[in-house]
């Protein structure tokens, strides 16, 4: 049996896996799922349609799967979806989706999630990202693997960040946020490239080049965006062990809205 504390709420129709604890006062709805090995501290609410993975460290006054703050939602049976081996801290809200935006709010895996952290309806959060405390996303937003996003970064609704790209404390997003790319600023405006994080994650000097390049081609010579593309497709014979890379920015920019574009 799952170790439930005295005090703690658990509807009888929720699964909880044998290995999972729940701490006290806790609240976990009837459809509720919970992995193995993931602990639940005291006074967290879980309900709605929400699929908690294995592993995870849900921390006390956390909120997980409650109705969203999406005017038009009328309890459509929307789902929140958490992957395996995340830490989730103090008093974060994460909402279930909608039905117009796809019916799932996701978060991915070994993702660092810090106090009063909030995911709005629709979000969808890769693996291994850091949200620093009181990051915020409207609903919506998309954020790639290895991103993070400092302290107090509050991120307009349908934004993108991309993988390996980095917010400075109190950043404001209304733009989409290429990968690889530091933002700062309200609002936020590209300063430089994230190339001290991708060196702690292994990147090799030519793909820490090819990534200065495409920098360049984005920020450094005055090219409208279409022109910029171009010349970043053509990095890839350049520097072929960053092929990948290339591939990942040009993916990102060719599906940029044309009425939000990019941080500038």
């Amino acid at each position: 049996m799952a170790r439930i504390h005295p005090t703690a709420l658990v509807d009888p129709q929720a699964e909880l896996d044998t290995d999972v604890d729940i701490g006290p006062y806790t609240l976990v709805g009837p459809h509720v799922r919970i992995g193995a090995g993931t602990t639940v501290g005291p006074h967290c609410v879980i309900e709605g349609h929400t699929t908690i993975g294995r592993d995870n460290r849900i921390f006390p006054f956390v909120s997980l799967g409650l109705p969203n703050q999406d005017k038009k939602y009328r309890g459509e049976p929307c789902q929140l979806v958490i992957g395996d081996r995340n830490t989730i801290r103090e008093y974060s809200t994460y909402h279930v989706g909608t039905v117009q935006g796809g019916g799932v709010t996701r978060l991915g895996d070994d993702n660092w999630m810090m106090a009063y952290t909030h995911l709005a309806h629709d979000c969808i959060v890769g693996s291994h990202t850091i949200f620093a405390n009181n990051a915020q996303l409207a609903g919506h937003v998309q954020v790639g693997d290895w991103a993070i996003l400092g302290g107090f970064t509050v991120v307009h609704q349908f934004v993108r960040i991309g993988a390996h790209a980095m917010t400075a404390m109190c950043a404001l997003l209304f733009a989409d946020v290429p990968p690889f790319v530091m933002a700062q600023g309200q609002p936020a405006r590209a300063r430089s490239m994230n190339f001290e994080g991708l060196r702690r994650r292994g990147f090799g000097s030519e793909r820490i080049a090819a990534v200065k390049a495409m920098h360049k081609a984005l920020y450094r010579e005055g090219l409208p965006l279409a022109q910029a593309i171009e010349r970043i497709e053509a990095m890839a014979t350049r520097y072929p062990q960053a092929a990948a890379d290339v591939a990942l920015m040009r993916a990102f920019l060719t599906t940029v809205h044309p009425e939000r574009g990019i941080v500038r």
